[in-house]
Parts: C-alpha cells; structure tokens; sequence
C-alpha cells in the first residue's frame, strides 16, 4: 500500500508513502488515531484475504486506519484492485459503482459493510487484463475524490 501510495504521489506530496504520524478526520469520523496506526496496520497485513467477504473486510478496515494524509481512497482503491486480482482473478469495474452510492456506503461501512459489499459485488468482473477497465478505475477513483 505504501508503494502504491508513494508511486501515486511522489511527485505531488513530500510525505507519499509515509505513514502519518498525525490524528486526522473527515466529515465528523475520526480515523484511527495516530499514536495506535501502528498496531492497526498490522493487524490489518495479519487479516486473511481469501473470499470476496475476508477482502473487502480488510479493505473496509483500512479505510477506517486511512494510514496517509492524503490520498488514501485512491491508493486502497488500487489496493483493493490488486488483492481481488491476486486472490480470486477478479477486479472492480468501477464505472459501475456511482459516486453518492460508493461514498454512502463507506460512510456506512465501519459499523455495517452490508452496501459496500455489495455494490463492490455486482461490480466485479474477470476482465483482470483489459486496460480500458483498469484505466476507468484510476479516473473514477479521482472522480470519487472530487467536491
């Protein structure tokens, strides 16, 4: 993650790639603070990531830790990307996902991952290979993050 973090960024924040060593929130929820990051990405590394449900529990779990100042739903969202792939020969059409549903959702998702899952499901696709799919990930990943 910290790669995909630090190849995304390097050139636009001097801290790509660095876990942050700061107390961060966004819209009232307070991400895991600073002083246990730590432990929590560990943890995180140690969660098994064999099904569909183990994988998008642990990507669900590292939204909650947002281990970077900035730049942390597009960097998971490759991440995610990569773990489907490797795991179960999958990836996520994210053109199939709309922006208010998706972030609905993960607001949703630390206390019931019930819509992430499934909106994250429906979208799934075993066009692991097809760049056109991979490249309509990165520009929905931006187009999430915008106001």
């Amino acid at each position: 993650m910290q790669q995909i973090h630090a190849y995304l960024f390097g050139g636009l924040y001097d801290c790509a790639g660095q876990i942050r060593t700061k107390t961060i929130s966004k819209g009232g929820f307070k991400f895991c603070v600073a002083e246990y990051l730590d432990s929590a990405l560990k943890k995180i590394e140690q969660m098994p990531e064999n099904t569909f449900d183990e994988i998008v529990d642990k990507y669900v779990e590292m939204n909650v830790a947002h281990p970077f100042m900035e730049g942390n739903g597009r960097s998971t969202r490759i991440w995610l990307d990569m773990i489907f792939k490797k795991r179960l020969s999958k990836c996520v059409d994210w053109s199939k996902i709309g922006k208010k549903d998706y972030l609905d959702a993960m607001r949703e998702s630390h206390y019931d991952p019930t819509k992430i899952k499934e909106l994250l499901k429906n979208a799934l696709t075993d066009k692991i290979d097809d760049r056109e799919i991979f490249m309509k990930g990165i520009d929905y990943s931006y187009y999430y993050e915008e106001m």
